[in-house]
């Protein structure tokens, strides 16, 4: 496939369990080896007040793989899985690469997006750093272990961290043999890198409500990354969540989703 061909997303729809259909849903997108089950935990609650949609990006979770990782490509083929489900608006909400994802689906189609929402990434373009986390899986994919314990000591070969161990064995399903396969299109990934560490695409501002939360004990969202934030994001409420990292929605869940229901019910 080329980077221009749209990507039929795996989707998690969850209705609006307070009997209202007067609310726009929540569209969540995750970040780079995540996926929407990442996610469950929030969008049940989340869930209470609202419809809530979170995808799986093309060659992430149960997505097809696809040449191509622009920001451009991704974000279109969110929005045709919002149309395949009837969705005209939404708020939008994107972890790290996925908040690049919805900066850029924000700013080339804003008439989509309600409110944004950007957790824990800047509009900037960053170094490279997930060359362990690629070799470790990698590993796993040449090594084929029977169990995930096994599957874990290889992963340790190249990640001491064993909290990113965990979230990397998420991308890990047993076949038919019997073996731990790597589910996410790695090569994929790996071939399209350098427009995942680079700027989300568009030429113009979002210029709608925005919401960005930073952790605390996270570089991602560094100080002097604000002015290129607040060029794209002129809207812009920057909110840091304390004890929080990268990670920020897995480090305090309770905060994160509180600061999102807030931010969507004022904008609602």
């Amino acid at each position: 496939m080329t980077d221009g061909t749209r990507v039929d997303l795996y989707v998690i729809d969850l209705p609006d369990e307070s009997g209202r259909d007067d609310q726009l849903p929540i569209v969540v997108i995750h970040g780079l080896l995540g996926s929407a089950d990442n996610w469950r935990s929030h969008l049940k609650v989340w869930q209470r007040s609202r419809r809530v949609i979170a995808v799986d990006l093309r060659n992430h979770g149960r997505s097809p793989h696809a040449e191509g990782m622009s920001y451009s490509a991704m974000s279109q083929d969110v929005l045709a899985a919002l149309d395949k489900l009837g969705v005209e608006r939404a708020h939008v909400l994107g972890h790290s690469m996925g908040g690049k994802v919805a900066m850029t689906l924000a700013r080339m189609n804003p008439e989509r997006c309600a409110s944004l929402m950007v957790a824990d990434i800047a509009p900037v373009a960053y170094q490279h750093g997930h060359d362990d986390v690629f070799a470790a899986l990698e590993r796993v994919k040449a090594a084929k272990p029977t169990n995930r314990r096994e599957a874990d000591a290889l992963l340790a070969e190249h990640v001491d961290s064993r909290p990113t161990r965990l979230f990397l064995a998420t991308n890990l399903v047993r076949n038919e043999q019997g073996e731990m396969e790597v589910r996410v299109g790695l090569a994929e990934i790996q071939r399209g890198y350098e427009a995942i560490i680079g700027k989300p695409d568009g030429d113009r501002a979002f210029e709608g409500p925005t919401l960005v939360l930073k952790g605390a004990d996270s570089h991602y969202v560094a100080d002097d990354m604000l002015p290129a934030l607040r060029e794209v994001l002129p809207r812009a409420r920057v909110v840091t969540l304390k004890n929080a990292g990268h990670w920020l929605h897995a480090d305090q869940p309770a905060a994160f989703q509180q600061a999102v229901d807030a931010f969507v019910a004022a904008h609602s």
